[in-house]
């Protein structure tokens, strides 16, 4: 009893909006690159916020699972009457099956048109024909542009680590790498000088684009941006 009370208060809770609101998103299950995933992800309190809403859902649903199908009992006394265990087991089940079904469904998806579709972080997307290289670039640029937008109206110092994190947040996303997000070295100023001011993550390339306090976006070596980051080990 004590544990439906539990569910119901919070079920009440989330309806009556008296919970702190929460990000979320469909994650990739399986990371490319686990280890750099992990190094470089967002601020884990914003993956457990997302973890908690899907929480949230799931005991919501199998709540509404069980009062929907005790409710169909009443015309129908031969159906068993349904605890919130078995309902959440229900709920739990049909996801899994919907999982298998969407993958078979994807899986169809690519042996009929090869090629046509691209992973973007946890989505895919219809490829539009341009190549890895220069969709890699084209990313780059839009951040340079938001960037170079901030310095002029900031006397040419670029955002600060805090400020930085006021810029929209897919502005750091790497194409075609889960979660991962541009390296950024704050504190900066607009000048000549060909410093490192961003930089792709170590993918697995060894080549990495980075782009530079002048605004040009050049390759740099793996082993060149740790020597103009002074870091002894992989950024």
């Amino acid at each position: 009893m004590r544990c439906r009370g539990w569910v119901v208060a919070a079920a009440c809770a989330v309806l009556l909006g008296r919970v702190p609101a929460a990000t979320a998103g469909m994650a990739a299950p399986l990371p490319f690159q686990p280890q750099q995933f992990e190094r470089l992800a967002e601020n884990p309190l914003q993956r457990l916020q997302a973890i908690s809403f899907f929480l949230a859902a799931l005991l919501l649903c199998a709540l509404v699972v069980k009062l929907l199908w005790n409710y169909l009992q009443r015309d129908f006394p031969k159906l068993p009457r349904l605890s919130y265990g078995k309902a959440l087991a229900v709920v739990v089940l049909w996801g899994l099956l919907f999982i298998i079904v969407l993958a078979q469904i994807s899986g169809a998806r690519e042996l009929m048109t090869p090629g046509a579709w691209k992973r973007d972080g946890a989505t895919y997307r219809l490829a539009d024909g341009t190549s890895a290289a220069e969709l890699r670039k084209e990313r780059l640029e839009r951040l340079r542009t938001a960037l170079w937008h901030f310095a002029a109206t900031h006397g040419g110092h670029f955002p600060t680590e805090t400020e930085a994190a006021t810029l929209p947040a897919e502005l750091w996303e790497v194409p075609d790498a889960a979660g991962m997000r541009y390296l950024y070295v704050p504190g900066r100023s607009a000048n000549n000088a060909e410093e490192l001011l961003a930089c792709e993550p170590e993918l697995e390339s060894e080549q990495r684009l980075v782009l530079q306090t002048n605004g040009g976006i050049v390759h740099w070596s793996t082993a060149d941006i740790h020597r103009a980051l002074g870091r002894e080990k992989s950024p």
